[in-house]
């Protein structure tokens, strides 16, 4: 099979989908693989690396002219037009919030795989969690920035010092974005709190925090009185392939104190938060109500050198099976692939994508 892999044209993506580990693979297999000019250079890639496997440097024509299109984020405009119905697209699509890129797909009949809707046999969600546990992460680093005064903050430190209190945190979400956040805030010695619906994982929390975080079952009252008092809110809700729910109102938000910092990690899936818009790593925060939102759409893109290898560790099991036997047939060895099938033969394929963009015009 013919793989192409050109490279990230929304602004600040510096990841790149395939790896010359994982160019190498599929050449030892017998595929053809085209790498578009350059593609690598942001995770430290070059055209070299990827040649001295066996791959072949292209412009973006030759990669979109591939049977398997590999990328980490959604074609923007600019690409539609390199969209075919007899190819496979396998990337991060979050079409719930992607009204245009669904109507595109569809228009043109692409088939288009998403990574953050494939499961493993148990119903996890394998393609987006490494993602997932690098946005958490980043999530409390972004939030400590600016909780700074010189970036628009309240000027606290999370960690506090011997006789001051520790900044107050508070993660909305107990799945691996939450998780990963409160480890990180944990470590930075802040006072965490989670809040979550789901009991099992918090009993779980409990024993991997070692009892260093407030677990609180997540209701509307709890949330507000919990941001009230908080420097820095992190949103990390998450439904498989729907838009993320609005579990923060602009009134909680408006209550919070002048300089605290809220971050929402679900914003590529409409946001948990209603006060949060897409941003960029380029103008990653703006202000409501006197409260600093950071709501960067793509925070793994930040940290491309150890993004780019997570992601292919990650998807590479899958491109191979795909390249080797036809998506089809993978479907069939793998069912865990069948929901990750986002748009097929000019329709949404994916009920929960189907569910949130109803009532959207499609094609």
């Amino acid at each position: 099979m013919r793989v192409g892999v050109p490279a990230e044209v929304k602004p600040d993506e510096y990841r790149i989908a395939l790896t010359p580990a994982g160019a190498l693979e599929l050449v030892h297999r017998g595929h053809e693989v085209w790498v578009e000019q350059g593609a690598g250079l942001g995770a430290s890639f070059t055209d070299e690396d990827y040649v001295r496997v066996g791959a072949r440097i292209g412009d973006a024509g030759d990669c979109w002219a591939s049977e398997l299109v590999l990328k980490v984020k959604e074609p923007i405009a600019a690409e539609f037009g390199f969209l075919r119905d007899d190819q496979i697209l396998l990337t991060y699509l979050h079409l719930a919030a992607n009204h245009g890129v669904a109507a595109a797909l569809c228009r043109a009949g692409t088939t288009a795989v998403a990574y953050e809707t494939v499961e493993d046999p148990q119903g996890r969600l394998p393609l987006l969690a490494p993602m997932s546990e690098l946005a958490g992460r980043l999530a409390v680093q972004a939030g400590a920035r600016y909780l700074e005064r010189p970036h628009g903050g309240r000027g606290v430190l999370l960690g506090g010092i011997p006789g001051v209190a520790p900044g107050r945190v508070v993660i909305i979400g107990s799945g691996i974005v939450g998780t990963n956040a409160a480890v990180v805030a944990t470590g930075m010695q802040a006072h965490v709190t989670v809040l979550s619906r789901n009991v099992g994982r918090m009993r779980e929390l409990e024993m991997v925090l070692g009892g260093r975080v407030t677990l609180l079952y997540s209701t509307r009252l709890t949330i507000a009185e919990a941001m009230a008092d908080a420097d820095l809110v992190i949103g990390a809700v998450l439904l498989p392939g729907a838009r993320a729910p609005r579990l923060v109102t602009r009134e909680m938000v408006a209550a919070m104190r002048p300089g605290s910092v809220v971050v929402d990690v679900s914003v590529d899936q409409g946001g948990c938060i209603e006060t949060a818009r897409p941003t960029t790593h380029s103008d990653p925060v703006y202000t409501v109500d006197g409260v600093v939102h950071y709501c960067v759409a793509n925070m793994p893109g930040g940290v491309p050198v150890t993004a780019t290898p997570a992601l292919g560790n990650a998807t590479l099991p899958y491109v191979l099976r795909i390249a080797a036997e036809g998506l089809s047939a993978a479907m069939r060895s793998d069912p865990g692939l069948r929901p990750g099938v986002n748009v097929r033969d000019g329709k949404i394929a994916n009920a929960a994508v189907a569910a949130a963009l109803d009532g959207d015009q499609l094609p």
